[in-house]
């Protein structure tokens, strides 16, 4: 929580406040929080965990400013992130606005990503699949838009951001920042591992929306988080589902391109890397993610 609170505070060009959200935390970070001395930081507390859902609510509830942003205590933000998407809802009067975001692990290194897709695409998609970049962290929207939208569902988990982009999205478009302005941390405790809770919450969708959920796109979203997360016999069926659900040649690139790295890794350094058209894309984020390559990451909780 530490560093994802400085990414926060080190932002530059905008006046804002922080509202962290303790939900129900056993650990150190009562003590850490009453320690900050930053008149910008406010802590609301849940003696009793809530849930994600509820601890935004709760967030959104205490936020007195015209414009809000929602990020989790294990992501990070560039110093420029809020200022960019301002000056881009300024400029196009979106009521929301996404931004890209590299997937990093717990060193701040970048291990993935690619640019945001335009908001015409976007949203189309999103009734169908997830696009927008970065989980809740990579979003900024008016809080009218927001509370008129019902908030974040606290029946849902994983795919609560989902589900408010989704309402959001039939509201208004929403405008596009197109640098990496958000680091999304992956690793293997993520709730967006478990996936039965996403297969139901899916369902969820479908029934409430009456839209029908690429099925393959969540099956390769799977397969991917799987072999991150060390599980090959997992991926494999993932991807065995998402290719029958008719993702069949987007499978085989992502299996060409997981055998290609753990290829390469392998060979001597003199032989041509692989063409990646979003590499520049991605190491541009390496301006803002080297400063916090050594700082600890704090309490949790």
């Amino acid at each position: 929580m530490t560093l994802t609170l400085r990414t926060a505070l080190w932002q530059s060009d905008v006046d804002l406040e922080v509202i962290v959200v303790d939900d129900g935390s056993r650990d150190t970070t009562p003590g850490f929080l009453r320690s900050l001395a930053d008149e910008r930081v406010r802590v609301v507390r849940h003696e009793k965990p809530q849930g994600v859902s509820e601890a935004r609510n709760s967030g959104l509830s205490e936020a007195r400013g015209e414009w809000v942003a929602f990020l989790d205590d294990d992501d990070l933000w560039a110093p420029d992130k809020l200022a960019r998407q301002l000056r881009a809802a300024d400029e196009s009067g979106c009521p929301w606005v996404y931004a890209g975001a590299v997937k990093i692990d717990e060193r701040q290194r970048i291990i993935g990503g690619v640019p945001p897709p335009p908001p015409e695409v976007l949203t189309a998609r999103l009734p169908h699949w997830n696009l927008v970049p970065g989980g809740c962290s990579g979003v900024i929207a008016l809080r009218s838009e927001v509370v008129s939208s019902g908030g974040f569902d606290p029946g849902l988990v994983p795919l609560a951001d989902w589900d408010l982009w989704i309402r959001l999205g039939a509201r208004a478009r929403p405008a596009r920042v197109h640098e990496p302005g958000v680091g999304y941390r992956f690793h293997t405790a993520q709730m967006s591992l478990d996936v039965d809770l996403i297969l139901r919450e899916v369902a969820v969708i479908e029934r409430r929306y009456g839209t029908a959920v690429d099925r393959g796109a969540i099956h390769r979203y799977l397969a991917r988080q799987s072999m991150r997360s060390g599980s090959r016999r997992k991926a494999i069926e993932h991807f065995a589902r998402a290719a029958a659900a008719g993702q069949l040649r987007p499978v085989a690139a992502d299996v060409r391109g997981l055998l290609w790295t753990k290829v390469t890794r392998r060979l001597p350094v003199t032989r041509r890397p692989r063409p990646d058209e979003n590499r520049e894309w991605r190491l541009s984020a390496n301006s803002w993610l080297r400063a916090l390559q050594d700082v600890g990451p704090g309490p949790s909780g």
